[in-house]
């Protein structure tokens, strides 16, 4: 395959978690080669976030939440790119997730509230969105889809394999990569369940450093409770929404003991996860904000019994992963090649994805 000139994407993120927008520079050709550059995160204006939490697609006035969460990821490249001094009208494209309100791979849908095309008229440049579409209208589970890019970074950085990316954001996703194989599938909860408590029952944003979990106790009544869910019973390629698990078995528990018994329901299902892999990963790399919590990780380095490192054990800026993920998606997209794969997502064949919006006049 011909390797073209390098691309300057910028990648655009706001998790499942919806904690705010992260905004990545990455210059790729799209598979091996990557210069990961400046990067920020900043938080939604007041009150979107609380909005967004729990909208259903079909809610009065999802067009008002569209704009504004359009709004909030156009400021968010102006004030990067004008920060690093980058003209946005340079760039070769921007990567845009959108902000995922809601995934039903079961029934082929998925919710990302992000107008690309008001984006690329505003910005100037090629914008691209829509990444999990046309992965799902060909049969797939429509995510995860930074395994792409989980194999382009064992490949740039020389990772002995097979090794395993652990991402924990709102839900987990794993990503094995054993040589030109990856296989990749969502394990279950990661922070959206514990975030979901501590904001209820103690009315703050998240566990800082998993404090909370660290002074309770596990409740291992609640926690098979938490396990007997059917989506564990699931082989192979599967993604699910953040809101498929309830905190409801904890409901009866203190605050601290309900972030510890929920930080076990999270390490527990990735271990499980991690039997279900067609092969052992002699390491694990957590990144996404689960790696902060100390404690969850505390839990996974035992449920797993494997070296656990974290995203910045090895150089990698931990909470830019994702929005590096989409800015190489993008390029990919612009070559047409492939975002998923049977053993990512499920997909029929190899899928490319994606769709492009230019900046032209409306």
């Amino acid at each position: 395959m011909s390797h073209p000139r390098p691309y300057v994407s910028i990648g655009l993120m706001s998790g499942t978690s919806m904690d705010g927008i992260d905004v990545a520079l990455l210059e790729t050709d799209g598979e091996t080669a990557l210069r990961a550059g400046a990067w920020t995160s900043r938080p939604y204006p007041g009150g979107l976030r609380e909005a967004l939490l729990g909208l259903d697609p079909a809610a009065p006035g999802l067009a008002g939440y569209e704009e504004q969460v359009t709004r909030a990821h156009i400021d968010a490249v102006r004030d990067f790119c004008a920060a690093q001094h980058i003209d946005p009208a340079a760039l070769d494209c921007v990567g845009f997730h959108g902000q995922t309100i809601k995934h039903a791979p079961q029934l082929g849908k998925t919710w990302q509230l992000g107008d690309g095309a008001r984006m690329a008229r505003e910005l100037g440049c090629v914008v691209i969105n829509r990444f999990r579409d046309e992965d799902l209208r060909c049969g797939g589970q429509g995510a995860p889809l930074a395994p792409a890019y989980h194999w382009a970074l064992t490949r740039a950085h020389g990772l002995t394999q097979p090794v395993a990316i652990l991402n924990i954001g709102g839900v987990s996703n794993v990503t094995l990569v054993a040589g030109e194989e990856i296989h990749a599938f969502d394990c279950g909860p990661g922070n959206a369940l514990i975030d979901d408590w501590v904001r209820t029952r103690a009315g703050i944003a998240y566990d800082e450093n998993g404090r909370l979990a660290a002074a309770g106790k596990v409740d291992e009544r609640a926690l098979e409770q938490l396990m007997n869910h059917p989506y564990f019973s699931i082989r192979g390629t599967k993604s699910l929404d953040r809101n498929q698990f309830s905190i409801e078995p904890v409901s009866g528990l203190s605050v601290a003991d309900g972030a510890a018994t929920l930080v076990a329901f999270t390490a527990r299902a990735i271990a499980l996860a991690a039997g279900m892999l067609p092969t052992h990963a002699d390491s694990w790399i957590v990144v996404g904000g689960g790696r902060l919590n100390r404690t969850l990780v505390d839990h996974i380095r035992i449920e797993l019994n494997r070296p656990v490192q974290v995203a910045e054990d090895l150089g990698w800026a931990g909470d830019a992963i994702e929005a590096q993920a989409f800015a190489y998606l993008a390029v990919r997209a612009l070559r047409g090649l492939p975002l998923s794969w049977p053993t990512t997502t499920g997909v029929r064949e190899p899928m490319p994805g994606g769709v492009r919006h230019l900046p032209t006049a409306a």
